[in-house]
């Protein structure tokens, strides 16, 4: 089947033209063009012209979208992402179904990750799979039973919303939130805030000195694990230590076959697992731990593409079947 992927962000958008099978994707495309400063009417423009470009070449089965939420997944709407402006209720469905006459579905990021992964990459085989973004923020994805699960509203899966702490770096609105401790503009506000507050003990460490400043990222923060750094170190273990409490709720609670990790934690895998498996031993359900698989996305880098083209192969946008 051949297939059309649009990956939505807040400064670039990608398409992707691919043919997807049961064996897997077989990318054939691919083009990216800046989101910064255009309406959602010429970002759609644009891609619809692309859309023509490629059926001229060859006939387009279905399209599939994946794009940051909220979004109504059933009525295709993207309802006002904050990382797009003016994105206000958009009848994206609707746009392309109306003018290419093919199915068309959307799905938020973690949602489309998870469903990749779980019929393409780490997860394939799995009926039961939780994709964790760990990029700029933390979201999950859920495939329970081999279904795609959205919720009652699409908003199953926004792990990053759980407080974690009464105090720590803000994420989603909440101080010690989950996304705060776990993502990878948290760990740098996490950096700052330790910085100050244990300025005393990291008085003669640059790193703590770059972070009071505000100029410490997570790039930065693994940089100085790798090198021994005191100060990052304590940073990373302080991360790491809250991931896996949220690793161990997971397992808890929807008892996965795989949890597959991306952004941060698939960079750092190594780092990471040395770090959780202690905690996950000791919180988790033994039974529920032993038959779960904590992976990094076997999609590795290019996750956004090969999750736009798996959107487009679920059948009910609530319901994605094998």
């Amino acid at each position: 089947m051949k297939s059309i992927g649009l990956d939505i962000g807040g400064t670039k958008c990608a398409i992707v033209s691919g043919v997807c099978s049961a064996e897997g994707v077989e990318i054939a495309s691919r083009e990216e063009f800046p989101t910064a400063g255009k309406s959602w009417r010429e970002v759609l423009d644009i891609y619809a012209s692309k859309i023509e470009e490629i059926r001229v070449r060859e006939p387009i089965d279905s399209i599939g979208i994946s794009c940051g939420g909220p979004l109504d997944s059933r009525a295709g709407v993207i309802q006002s992402p904050p990382n797009l402006p003016g994105w206000d209720d958009v009848p994206i469905v609707k746009f392309f179904a109306d003018r290419f006459g093919v199915p068309v579905h959307v799905q938020n990021d973690a949602n489309a990750c998870a469903w990749a992964e779980a019929i393409y990459g780490a997860g394939r085989g799995a009926r039961n799979v939780v994709f964790m973004t760990f990029g700029t923020g933390l979201g999950a994805g859920l495939v329970l039973d081999g279904r795609l699960y959205a919720g009652a509203n699409d908003n199953a899966g926004e792990i990053g919303h759980i407080r974690l702490a009464p105090r720590g770096p803000k994420g989603y609105g909440k101080d010690g939130s989950a996304e705060g401790f776990c993502s990878g503009a948290g760990i740098a506000r996490l950096a700052s805030i330790r910085a100050r507050d244990s300025e005393a003990e990291f008085a003669d460490s640059k790193t703590a000195a770059a972070a009071r400043e505000g100029g410490l990222t997570a790039k930065d923060v693994f940089a100085g694990v790798r090198a021994g750094d005191p100060f990052c170190l304590a940073v990373f273990r302080e991360s790491a230590a809250h991931l896996a409490t949220i690793l161990a709720y997971t397992i808890d609670i929807l008892n996965p076959e795989v949890i597959v990790l991306g952004g941060v934690f698939m960079r750092n895998a190594d780092l990471f697992m040395a770090e959780i498996m202690p905690v996950l031993e000791r919180e988790a359900l033994p039974g529920a731990l032993s038959a779960c698989r904590i992976l990094s996305a076997g999609l590795g880098e290019s996750i956004g593409d090969y999750a736009a083209l798996a959107v487009s192969q679920i059948d009910d946008p609530l319901a994605g079947r094998r």
